[in-house]
């Protein structure tokens, strides 16, 4: 199973991770973290050194409740860092969080080579078709409505048979205008209870049947911080421990903070195969 950034094949029939690049000041984990260019380039270096494929960077904060931005401020906060580290790491792969399709184009444009949709098309009717034109690799994430109002769009009639809707359609429609690399994002913590993101954990293998790649994120994230009753800050163990089960169910991407124990995750877990 591979995908295609820049002309270059990426085999992801061993799990690879995507570092998490915030450039948010209000991100749930670390937004503010890094405020200029030296801070910036130094977490980008500490995660490809550690052995992260992909570097995700996100303008826009996507957590419960978020303050909106304009595709203008997203754009400003996203194009010169783009190209710092073009500059610094010429064969970076960098993924663009975005659900705007002004932003996607611009930022690929600039140097990216990869969108990562929380809104699977659904929130700009013009992304779909920018991708196609764009003829890059697209993640496409499950959520109900925006990030304003997510955590009030978490009622199901089968949550594992309606997500599995939601992705044959929204693949369908990527697919009629010829988008190839596609991956899917079950969207854990996007409108979904606690208890649900467990169940669809629980279930993450039958996802296989989409016969996409499938990307995971739990990165520290409020389904871990609240079920052991802790901070953000204290979750990298439980971060471990779900990426761990992700991988067993056959995950092909973890998108997460901390690329070292991630990375760690799968040499150990790819033991299994051997």
């Amino acid at each position: 199973m591979t995908i295609n950034c820049k002309g270059q094949l990426i085999d992801l029939t061993i799990p690879k991770v995507m570092g998490i690049l915030n450039l948010t000041p209000d991100s749930f984990y670390d937004g503010g973290a890094y405020k200029n260019e030296a801070d910036i380039l130094r977490q980008v270096e500490k995660m490809l050194i550690e052995g992260a494929t992909f570097i995700d960077i996100g303008a826009y904060s996507s957590r419960p409740n978020a303050v909106h931005i304009s595709e203008t401020e997203e754009l400003e906060r996203l194009l010169p860092i783009i190209k710092i580290l073009i500059a610094s790491f010429p064969d970076i792969l960098i993924s663009i969080d975005t659900f705007r399709a002004k932003v996607a184009k611009q930022s690929i444009i600039a140097g990216a080579c990869m969108i990562n949709d929380i809104s699977a098309g659904k929130m700009d009717e013009n992304m779909l078709v920018t991708i196609a034109q764009l003829k890059v690799p697209y993640i496409m994430m499950h959520m109900k409505g925006t990030p304003q109002n997510m955590q009030q769009n978490i009622t199901y009639d089968h949550l594992i048979k309606d997500i599995l809707f939601y992705f044959s359609e929204r693949m369908a429609a990527a697919k009629s205008l010829g988008i190839i690399d596609i991956i899917a994002d079950p969207g854990f913590g996007f409108s979904k209870t606690t208890a649900q993101n467990y169940e669809l954990l629980k279930h993450l293998e039958v996802f296989k049947m989409l016969e996409k790649p499938i990307l995971v994120g739990f990165s520290r994230k409020s389904m871990i911080s609240k079920t052991l009753n802790i901070s953000a800050q204290e979750a990298l163990n439980g971060t471990t421990v779900l990426n761990t089960i992700a991988l067993q169910k056959q995950a092909s991407i973890l998108r997460v903070h901390d690329v070292k124990e991630a990375m760690e995750c799968i040499q150990l877990t790819q033991q299994l195969n051997l």
